[in-house]
């Protein structure tokens, strides 16, 4: 695996990679990350890895994508480890680029993608989706893959990708993969590290409650009375408040008041200063 930091190194490992003597043409995928990586971000690359030929995992905490008051400082960074854990998995180039050749001096752009950014985690988490919208614009540009993968855990953010790629005609096909869970349901995320002992206990009433409140709404429960009664579990079961519960039209995100289509049932809460999301499949 090579590791490139600045963009004609890349770009030149890139054209290593896309030539092919036999001329049928070479595939990339990309697994854009922030590192911290665990078995979710793996089954990412386990997922480019059939879809083409090379896989290219980026590792870049985006500070655009964090608010005033959020964890940008103390995202856990282990680049050394991550990087050991891509090599055995495959991967052809890790792109680890500075702030500085990502946000270089003058930089002065930003994509807002309206609509399906605007609720859920975009109210809470003002402009987060700019951020997130401009850097995998940026990364798109830069690798120029045939294929991304992006996990359904951070569903919001798939959508918000999936919108950009269909309006601004880039050529790369998005595949979601499903959410890696522990043995005990909770999804994996990297903020899961910031759960101690009793919290981490605790955190696996979201899943539950997921799973719970889809099977109330299928058995004809009202979604509001379902969506009350699933506050109510997760503030019950030790979350110290709860962002949103909202069930929400699967391409959309438009919030549903009744389950008559396919649907998604999301949620984020906070257990002491660690949020945590989730979200799961939920059709008539």
């Amino acid at each position: 695996m090579q590791t490139f930091r600045d963009l004609p190194s890349l770009d030149t490992g890139l054209s290593a990679l896309r030539a092919d003597v036999s001329g049928s043409g070479t595939r990339i995928a990309m697994v854009p990350t922030m590192g911290a990586l665990h078995a979710g971000h793996m089954a990412l690359v386990e997922e480019a890895r059939r879809h083409a030929d090379h896989v290219v995992v980026s590792i870049f905490v985006n500070p655009t994508q964090f608010g005033p008051n959020e964890d940008l400082a103390a995202y856990p960074r282990r680049e050394a480890a991550d990087a050991a854990m891509l090599e055995a998995a495959g991967v052809a180039i890790l792109w680890a680029p500075t702030v500085d050749v990502m946000y270089p001096a003058g930089f002065a752009s930003s994509i807002h993608v309206a609509r399906v950014s605007e609720g859920l985690d975009g109210a809470i988490r003002p402009g987060h989706f700019d951020g997130v919208a401009t850097v995998v614009a940026k990364l798109f540009g830069q690798v120029r893959p045939d294929v991304a993968c992006f996990g359904e855990k951070d569903y919001q953010q798939l959508a918000v990708i999936r919108r950009l790629v269909a309006d601004l005609d880039l050529r790369v096909e998005i595949v979601g993969v499903p959410t890696k869970r522990d043995t005990d349901g909770l999804a994996l995320s990297s903020r899961n590290a910031y759960l101690d002992d009793g919290q981490r206990v605790m955190a696996v009433a979201l899943p539950e409650m997921l799973v719970m409140t889809g099977e109330a709404l299928r058995s004809g429960l009202d979604v509001p009375t379902a969506l009350q009664e699933a506050t109510g579990h997760l503030l019950g079961s030790g979350f110290d408040s709860v962002d949103y519960v909202v069930l929400c039209d699967a391409q959309s995100l438009t919030p549903l008041t009744a389950l008559d289509r396919p649907a998604r049932l999301l949620a984020a809460a906070r257990i002491g200063a660690t949020r945590l999301i989730d979200n799961i499949a939920v059709n008539p």
